[in-house]
């Protein structure tokens, strides 16, 4: 089944990238302008060799994965926290309903502003895009957590610490995953629209903005290309994770659905 949707997936991007190919080569648009398909990926290919880029790469993925740490180890225990005490979710739902929908992008300028160090503001404005999905997921996870199981362990004299270990954590840890995996390629975007917006010393972003002064858009289609397929990478790696640690769960909701 993975298999066929695996080259599917590949039949369609192929056919995507053919009929680009000839829309722009013979229709619509000069090559001077957008890049056909394949003068971008043969860029990409060469990218693989380029330093500036490699190392650009590098500080994206630090910042990347250092912010997407940060956000869990912030977001869980508080998700729990709030999941567990529910007068202390109701106090704080107003604040958290208010400042969720706000973009993280917009919050880019403010943090330049505030965060003197290249690095540490990227880090942050990565951490807080990253904390909401995150956040959310462990709070419905906890809300999802069967009430009959949570009585029979407390029938038999479990205090509340052992009830959130044996079974609240285990029952929300499905939606924990699924909020990192979502929060992942958040932090990826975050990551290269803070370099883009703030510059600094090397990136991804930075080196899109670079090869967009130089008048190489077929260099910055490259860049993202690399960027999409890191977004895609992640995100498969962690999606297979959840399906092997958490088959358990699909098959719950599976037998809940029918």
């Amino acid at each position: 089944m993975i298999g066929a949707r695996l080259l599917r997936g590949l039949a369609g991007a192929a056919g995507f990238l053919v009929a680009g190919e000839l829309v722009i080569r013979f229709a619509l648009s000069s090559d001077l302008v957008v890049p056909p398909p394949s003068v971008v990926l043969y860029e990409a290919a060469r990218l693989l060799g380029d330093a500036d880029f490699l190392a650009g790469a590098v500080m994206t993925l630090r910042n990347w994965v250092l912010g997407l740490l940060i956000a869990v180890v912030v977001a869980v225990p508080l998700g729990v926290l709030l999941g567990a005490l529910s007068p202390v979710e109701r106090a704080v739902r107003p604040l958290l309903e208010f400042m969720r929908p706000i973009p993280s992008v917009a919050i880019i300028p403010l943090a330049i502003l505030l965060i003197p160090l290249d690095m540490a503001m990227k880090v942050s404005v990565i951490v807080y895009a990253s904390v909401w999905p995150i956040l959310i997921n462990t709070l419905y996870g906890m809300r999802d957590v069967d009430p009959v199981a949570k009585d029979s362990l407390r029938s038999f004299g479990f205090g509340p610490l052992a009830v959130l270990r044996r079974v609240s954590l285990p029952s929300a840890a499905p939606f924990v995953a699924t909020g990192v995996r979502i929060a992942a390629g958040i932090a990826l975007i975050l990551a290269i629209s803070a370099e883009l917006l703030a510059g600094g010393t090397g990136g991804m972003g930075v080196f899109v903005i670079q090869a967009g002064t130089g008048n190489r858009t077929d260099l910055m289609l490259a860049a993202t290309f690399w960027a999409g397929a890191l977004g895609l990478t992640a995100n498969a790696i962690l999606l297979a994770a959840e399906r092997r640690l958490f088959h358990w769960h699909r098959m719950r909701t599976g037998a809940r659905a029918s």
